[in-house]
Order: C-alpha cells, then structure tokens, then sequence
C-alpha cells in the first residue's frame, strides 16, 4: 500500500508540467517537493519521485517485469534470440555459411527432373547440419537466458510504504522505489545512495564487474539524507530527483536532490551502481533512479554479436574455390555436352537408341543450348560431393566437445574466487589457439596491485634506505634484506602491510631533529589528511587499518600513521589525527574541519582538500602526479628544493617506483569565501558544461602551492610475470602494455617483466626532450617543428630504420601519451599502427584510460 494523499500523476507528466505552487507555505511532509522541471537541460530529462507512488503502473508497457509507462522495468535480457526472432535470425546465421546456401540451391532443384536423385538424399543433410547448428544455438542462449531469470528473481529488500520492507524480486523493482542492500549484495538497479549502516552515510562498493577493479570505491551520501537510517524514517520522507538521461558513463552523474524545499547537487559519489556490491558495510537504504536497460551497466552492454571465427571465414574461401572448380568442371562437361548434342542428326554420328528424333526437351539436339544449360545443372548436383558439408557438423561438434573441456578444465579454475571457466559460447573456441597480440594493463595485471611506500623526499631530502624489486638481480629478491652499508639502515622491523620504509632519521620521532622539520611536519600532515580513506579497528592487532579508494592512497595513509601521524577518525566535516607535537614529544590530538574535497580523476591526475584548523587558519592540501604539481607552484618556492624534488622524482620513476607531490598553500578568509561561492555554483549546477566549470574552479584555487616533496610507492610484480612474458615472446606473440606511468618507470618495469629485454632495438617517439632518444641520429630537427610534424617524421624514421635492419634484432616501441594523441589522428594513425605491428613489444607510458580504450579499438 502506498499513502493515499501522495501525488498520483504519472511521471511523463511530471516531466513536463510546472511545478504547481503550494497551497500552504508550511506544506505537509507527505506532499513532493516542487521541482522546477518544465525548465530541464537536453539531456537531463529524468525526473524520480522517491518513495512515490505511480512510479510505473502495473502494465507491463515499459518493457519489463514491473515496468511502467514511463520508465522500463527492471527486468533484464541479455539473450541473443527471443521465441519470434530465434527461427529466422538464426537461419540467417546459418545461411551466412556459403555451403549451406549452395546446399539450399541444390536441394531446390533437387525437385525438378534435372535431378540424378531424389531430393531427399541432399535435403537430408542439409537440415540435419542446419539443425544441429540451430540447436547448439538454441542451448547456450537457454543458458543465458537462465542466467538472466536467476538475476532477475534475486531478492531484494523494497519498502512498502507501510512503515517496513518486504522481500520482492529484483524485475518488480520500480523508478523511485526505495531499496535496502546488506552487506555482499549486489545492487538492483542505479541507486542514489540516502544513508547507510555508518553514521556519516559512508559505505564502500566493490566494482569488479563493471570495471575489472579489484580496490573498494568510497560512496557517501548526502548530510541532508544521513538521518534516514531506520525504517520507519522513511514513512513521511518525500523527495523529487531530477538528474541526466540514461547513458553509459560510469564515472560521471549529474542531478539535483529536492528536499525540504531545498535543492542539493548529486555526484558520482552518492551513485551505487548495478552489479556492483556492497563491501565492509552492514547495509544502506537508497532511491531508484535507473532500472533496467536504463542502467549504466545495460547501457554499456551490447547487442550479442554474430561472432564468426577466422577459422569459419577462412573455411568460407575454401568453399569459395572450391566452388570455382566445381562450376568449371560443370560447364566444362556441360560445353562438350551440347557439342556432342548438336552433332547426334548429323550423318554417321546417328545414336539410335538415344532417341534424337524423339528426345525430350533436355536432350534435344534441335535445342542444343537448351540442353547444355541443363546439363550443368544436372552436372552440379552429380559433383555435389566435393563441396563437404559434413565438414561443418564435424566442426560444432569439436566446438561443443572444446567448451566442454573448457568448463571442465581444474587448471582453469579460480580457487581464490571459487570460480571455474564458463564458456559461454562455443563460437569463438579456435580464436584462443590464434592469438598474435595481447595488450595489458600493468597495475593489477603485471603488478600485485598492493602498494608499499618505500622512499620520500622532503624539502629536497631523500629519505628510504629499502631496496627496490625491479633493481634486484632476477630471483634475488628477498623480502627483509637490508641495504647494511647505509647510515640509516634499521635492522629489524615489525611487518606493516603498504609500509616497508627504513629511515633513522624519520622514524620514532627523530624527524624533529632534522634542520626543516617544520616541512617534514606538513609533509606528513598533508599524507595524513589528504585522502578519502576511512578508518578500520583491526581484528587481529590493536591499531587501525584503512579502508580506501586505491592501493597508493591506502599505503600512503599508513605511511603517516608510522611515521606519527595517525589518522583515527572521520565524519561529513571532520578529519581527527593523532599528530606527534615536536614541542611537547608526544601525540596530541587534532581535528581538522573539512571544507572541500577536490576529487581525483584520470584528467586532473591531482586530488585536494580545503581544511581549517582548531585554530582557524585555512589550508589547502595537495597530492598528484609531479607534471601536474609542478607547474601549479607559486615562484616563491625555493630552487634548490624545487631542483633536488624532481631529482629525487626521477631517480623514483627509473627504478619503476609510483611517484606523487605533495604541496599546499595557506589560504585567506575572503578568498576562500569567494571561491567557495564559484564552486558551489559550479557543483549544483546541472548542464552538459558542468564538468568544465567544476573544472575551472578547481584550477582558480589549486595554484600558487608550495612544494613539499614527494612520495615513492613500490607495486611489485607478480609471481611468475617475467617468465610468463618470456615464453608468450618465444611463441611468436606480441605484447602491448598500456600504463599511466612516467616514461622512465615504464621502461624499467619493461625490463623487471622481460617486456624489453637485451638485444632488443628501443624505438622512442616521444615530443620529451629528456630521456634516451632512439631515432635523434636520424632527424636533426627539434621541438622546433610542430608536434604533429614531429612525430610524424619519427615514425618515417622508425619505419625505415626496422626496414633497414629487418629481421636480424627485434625491436620494442616506446611511445607517450603526448606522442599518442598525435599518433592516432589523422593520416598518422595506419602509420603508428604498422610500425607498432612491426614491433615484438609496445611500451605506451603516460596515457589516459581514454588512449587505453583508443589504442584497443584501432589495434
């Protein structure tokens, strides 16, 4: 039952009606927010009542389980056939096989008097072969249509407007429903997150099956919804959503919460997504927004395919030639036929028991032609034999017994995961004995993805005496060996997960003994404060643990508390550190008020936070890639630091080390309230264009920073990479690996992973001046020609060069992600393609997700 005083108007017209005026200036709290969404953007139509009804009515015109009139349900397929389009797709599928069509033909003619046979000798197998096919098809799309009843009935808790939650199935969820999730449940739909089993409405989301990401991503609600953490809280809250249309950007959200007659900017941060799964959180409540194909994820997905092997296209041209020599045999024997024909009234060629004086149409030597032509068609029936068609069946039953094999096979399965092998189409099983190129990913995939800080340098200072993996000889690596002939070296240390850092001159305190300790002091500060982590009481000893949104992030938190700053506790507005007081030589405990968090993305490659200490001073704390940092400092910085940072950074980045900055910069009342006003602007506002202005407002207060240093976190290699790479490169295979990393640390993790390897030709295209130039001998010209210039005279170069030497050394390409955006433009593009083909392995450093996702598609 849904309250009965509730707005019954469907949503379509709520879309396009203005908001009516209310009656009282104290409305009810059971009556909608007004909404002004006569007025919305292209693009960001939808509009959600929460805990609504009419949501969708009971038909099923929305195209699902549960759907309503404006929306679809949420019901999900991700078949390939439905009962009405199964016969004919499925028979063009088939009759895309140029045998099986010349088979058609055949046994079409098959029923007139041409034929040597009966017809059912070549119907026969025809439809047994075509059947059989059919029925492979209709199996395995059966069993994803299983797969899709069984996500579709799953459970979920959905409250009933009757002050409590009830079980439904996820295909009866509806547009504006308010859900509860517990803890390792997937989600059913697009959520915007209300409040959560923590107080300041934070959880955490595993999305592993939509971006292969194994880290937890960290979603909090908004202040004015973390109060709804009980059942009956719900029973009187009424709110109205506008925000964008479906689309497939995972990353991005736009929309506007209207509550209390107030109006509250929505982010990727409150956004729970389908098929993504509740992590290290009891439960959480959350509104529906996007149901079914509306979903990010359905909108990222794909219509099934027709996949086709190369195995299949080539046998396909060998039916081709095949057909050539059985049509020249056809019309060889059919042209000597009508010869023949034509002579048999001639005198002394006279064949009396043939009849010609009394011969049928098809062996007529009056028409002659007549009877040539019918004899070819007589000819390719009686040579039929040489096209196979049970080659086909012969093959879907070695596809069969393949995926069989596959789905059986227990060096497949994942025992972490307890998960086998599922083939879920047997159509493509040959590809995987064909495949000449692999690209990767390094973090997660080469590297064990579990970050350790190693080494820092602060104020111009290195600091880390560790040694590092990648500069090990190979199978030399162990864990707890110490650099013995170095002053600060630590003899034995207690084993900490994400800190393997030793440094008599940081560690216990004695930090505040060194000559700059004010900068070591806000170095620290900014690693204990500059984050999204949250903390974790930790089972198995007495401290904390953290909870954060990446590998880095989470090492660099425990870097601080090691080192005495230790980030203990964290609300909406508040960051509480235990912090050592030089002054005082013990831990004090300080809060800081969070004002603003500048978020981290791949194009801003930066995060920072606006904070105002117990004694009021305003702060803003900066972490990011060095480039970024850099040139965002003001010229009051002093050179020498500034020269020795980006030393240190470099010699980081050659031995394969994860590098960030870390800066800040003390700001004034009045220009932070200013800022504060454009970035709030820029928030709330909902239009294509908001990115940007969020953006531009970002970058007003992130500048002028002071540099501190910069960190060094180690990913090692997983076990067995090296040798893995090894052996794909003696199989013939080439390897393409796609990173974000600088230059010089993708090239030294390059040779840790046998990626490059002794003897190996290094090609560089890059617009960098710094770093080893392979083809500078061959082109004079500088950063005097225009970049697109450039690297297209380089890749003329590389060409050349590989041509020159040919096979007699392989060789490795090296590009950047400034080389990349050239490379893949215009004319460039075929060119960069055939010299990386060219190549036994391909190194693109410093590119964004975005040039991932390029270099994949055009490859």
């Amino acid at each position: 039952m849904r309250p009965a005083d509730a707005d019954e108007r469907p949503l379509v017209e709520l879309t396009a009606a203005p908001a009516p005026a209310p009656a009282d200036p104290a409305p009810s709290a059971s009556s909608f927010p007004s909404a002004p969404v006569a007025a919305c953007a292209p693009g960001f139509t939808r509009a959600v009542r929460c805990n609504g009804p009419g949501c969708s009515s009971s038909s099923d015109d929305g195209g699902g389980d549960g759907g309503g009139g404006a929306y679809p349900g949420n019901a999900i397929s991700t078949t390939k056939y439905t009962a009405a389009s199964f016969v004919p797709k499925s028979l063009f599928e088939q009759f895309r096989r140029a045998a099986n069509c010349f088979f058609l033909v055949v046994a079409c003619v098959s029923f007139s008097p041409l034929a040597p046979y009966r017809a059912v000798s070549v119907l026969l197998p025809l439809v047994v072969v075509v059947g059989a096919a059919m029925a492979k098809e209709a199996v395995e799309d059966w069993r994803r249509k299983q797969q899709d009843i069984e996500v579709n009935n799953r459970k979920v808790e959905v409250y009933d407007g009757t002050q409590s939650f009830h079980q439904t199935e996820w295909k009866k969820v509806q547009v504006g429903d308010i859900v509860k999730v517990k803890k390792d449940e997937f989600f059913p739909a697009d959520l915007v997150l209300l409040s959560s089993s923590c107080e300041d409405g934070i959880c955490y989301v595993e999305t592993m099956n939509l971006d292969g990401e194994t880290n937890l991503k960290r979603k909090q609600s908004l202040e004015v919804t973390v109060g709804l953490n009980e059942e009956h809280s719900f029973h009187t809250f009424k709110a109205f959503i506008q925000c964008e249309d479906p689309n497939e950007k995972l990353y991005s959200f736009l929309g506007t919460l209207h509550y209390n007659g107030q109006q509250y900017p929505l982010s990727p941060q409150q956004i729970l997504l389908r098929d993504s799964k509740l992590r290290n959180t009891n439960q959480i409540f959350g509104v529906v927004i996007f149901t079914g194909h509306d979903t990010k994820v359905m909108q990222n997905a794909m219509e099934p395919p027709s996949k086709r092997s190369s195995v299949e296209r080539r046998m396909d041209k060998i039916i081709y030639l095949l057909f050539v020599i059985l049509f020249a045999i056809a019309s060889f024997g059919s042209i000597m036929f009508g010869i023949k024909t034509r002579a048999e009234l001639s005198a002394g060629n006279y064949a009396w028991y043939l009849r010609p004086d009394n011969s049928t149409m098809y062996f007529d030597p009056n028409r002659a032609t007549l009877a040539a032509i019918c004899h070819f068609l007589t000819s390719l029936m009686l040579y039929v034999c040489l096209v196979p068609i049970s080659l086909y069946i012969s093959i879907e039953i070695v596809k069969v017994l393949q995926s069989t094999f596959i789905n059986q096979d227990q060096n497949m399965y994942c025992e972490e995961s307890d998960k086998p092998a599922r083939a879920r189409t047997s159509n493509l099983n040959e590809e995987l004995g064909q495949v000449h190129t692999i690209l990767s990913d390094k973090t997660g995939t080469l590297t064990c993805n579990s970050m350790e800080f190693l080494k820092c340098s602060i104020a111009g200072v290195a600091y880390g005496n560790r040694p590092i993996q990648v500069q090990m000889p190979y199978g030399g690596i162990e864990e707890e060996c110490v650099d013995i002939g170095h002053k600060g070296a630590v003899k034995s240390l207690r084993s900490v997960k994400g800190f393997n850092f030793t440094d008599d001159h940081l560690m216990n305190g004695q930090w505040s003994k060194e000559c700059h300790q004010d900068v070591i002091e806000m170095f620290f500060r900014v690693l204990a404060v500059c984050h999204t982590a949250i903390p974790v009481a930790d089972r198995n000893s007495v401290g904390i643990s953290y909870e954060a949104e990446s590998p880095d992030e989470g090492a660099l938190v425990t870097a601080a508390r090691e080192l005495g700053f230790e980030f203990y506790h964290r609300t909406q507005t508040t960051i509480s550190v235990h912090e050592y007081d030089p002054v005082f030589g013990r831990k004090v405990d300080r809060t800081y008020k969070l004002l603003n968090t500048l978020e981290f993305s791949s194009a801003r490659k930066r995060m920072s936070v606006i904070v105002r200490t117990e004694e009021g001073r305003l702060f803003l704390f900066c972490k990011g890639a060095d480039s970024v940092i850099l040139e965002r400092l003001s010229k009051d910085n002093r050179k020498a630091c500034l020269t020795n940072t980006k030393c240190h950074i470099d010699e980081y980045s050659e031995a394969g080390l994860r590098t960030l900055a870390l800066a800040y910069r003390e700001l004034t009342e009045d220009e932070y309230v200013v800022w504060n006003m454009e970035y709030s602007a820029a928030k709330s506002s909902v239009h294509n264009d908001h990115d940007v202005a969020v953006e531009k407002a970002s970058e007003n207060i992130e500048k002028d920073l002071v540099l501190l240093g910069a960190t060094a976190v180690e990913d090692r290699l997983q076990k067995g990479v090296p040798e893995c790479i090894h052996k794909l490169a003696q199989a013939g295979i080439k390897i393409w690996i796609l990173t974000g990393d600088k230059l010089e640390t993708a090239v030294n993790i390059g040779y840790a992973c046998n990626l490059l390897r002794k003897g190996m030709e290094e090609v560089y295209i890059t617009l960098d001046n710094s770093g080893t130039n392979a083809l500078e001998e061959h082109n004079g010209e500088g950063s005097g020609m225009a970049p697109y210039e450039q690297i297209g005279r380089k890749l003329e170069d590389a060409r050349k060069q590989i041509l020159l030497k040919g096979t007699s050394a392989p060789f490795a390409l090296i590009i950047d992600g400034n080389a990349l955006t050239h490379a893949l433009t215009g004319s460039l593009k075929s060119a960069f393609l055939d010299l990386a083909v060219d190549c036994a392995s391909v190194l693109c450093c410093r590119i964004s997700p975005k040039q991932k996702a390029l270099v994949s598609n055009k490859h």
